[in-house]
């Protein structure tokens, strides 16, 4: 990669997209394509055709979506599925189509079988049945993944694949519809916190097991894996530990200064019972996460403050 190369960053005003950007920039890439969804539909064939025959981007980081937590991924079954799949298809048929130097696929931890054995290696893909909750969002994304897989092998691409685990960071959803448990966690006990309330309620039995990854961290891995890595497989991209949901909240709780008490909502659904990514293959490349939960929970709930996000 070189400081003069075009880079499209597909998806670059979401959590993650924004963080790659960041890291782009940080490290002297500037002649980045950047197009907001009002500027780009990227489920429409024709308009997506267009911008790479116009542009003739030398890199593409796949990092748009269609994302939401629980609910919204178990409500919206069919957009979900549709729109993540015509996205993908669009952008990586383009790339191979313009002659795209190399591609980078971002997945999610979602697409291993509910009952993987932990932590998850990249080989245990496609070994059993997915969580149903969020079976149309995997089954998307894993698509994405075998095409990338299948134009290196048909047409010599060299498009590679990486699975973040769960993230958090600038520009996250803190909608209490559709966001992820973090993000959520944090925006319910600032409330609570801010209306003097006795307790939070806490989702599902607490007991599920969840690792979380610091967004400028897999921003770090994705730069990482553009300059270092050209093979099939897709990578893991996480932390390597894990907590409970119980022990997380009780940690944005003391990061928020809410001093009243959690209670468990068994009724609510837990999901997956534990999502850990075996990061052994990007470690052993020499990439290591450096972000601690709770320095990037701090970071977090301090810039949310200062933008003043859940006025």
């Amino acid at each position: 990669m070189e400081k003069q190369h075009k880079i499209f960053v597909a998806g670059h005003r979401g959590m993650v997209g924004s963080a790659i950007v960041r890291k782009l920039e940080v490290e002297g890439f500037s002649n980045l394509l950047l197009r907001t969804s009002k500027e780009l539909d990227l489920t429409n064939q024709d308009a997506v055709a267009a911008l790479f025959k116009l542009e003739k981007p030398d890199y593409v980081v796949l990092a748009a979506a269609k994302v939401g937590g629980i609910m919204a991924n178990n409500t919206y079954r069919g957009q979900f599925l549709y729109e993540n799949l015509m996205i993908q298809n669009n952008v990586i048929h383009q790339s191979y189509l313009n002659g795209v130097k190399k591609l980078l696929f971002l997945g999610s931890s979602c697409i291993y079988p509910k009952l993987a054995p932990q932590p998850l290696k990249e080989e245990s893909l496609l070994t059993g049945l997915l969580e149903p909750t969020n079976e149309p969002y995997a089954i998307a994304k894993i698509a994405g993944i075998k095409m990338c897989e299948a134009y290196r092998s048909q047409y010599g691409c060299n498009f590679i694949s990486a699975m973040p685990t769960n993230l958090y960071g600038p520009n996250d959803n803190y909608d209490l519809n559709n966001s992820h448990v973090l993000p959520a966690l944090i925006r319910k006990f600032h409330e609570a916190k801010e209306s003097g309330k006795e307790e939070v309620i806490l989702w599902g039995t607490g007991t599920p097991l969840r690792e979380f990854l610091h967004v400028d961290d897999l921003a770090d891995a994705c730069f990482f894996l553009l300059k270092n890595y050209d093979e099939e497989l897709f990578v893991n991209v996480g932390t390597g530990e894990d907590l409970s949901i119980f022990d997380l909240a009780k940690l944005v709780q003391k990061v928020v200064g809410f001093n009243g008490k959690i209670v468990l909502d068994a009724s609510k659904p837990d999901g997956t019972p534990r999502k850990l990514m075996d990061v052994s293959r990007i470690n052993n490349m020499g990439w290591k996460a450096k972000i601690g939960l709770e320095d990037g929970i701090r970071t977090v709930y301090k810039s949310v403050l200062e933008k003043n996000i859940f006025a």
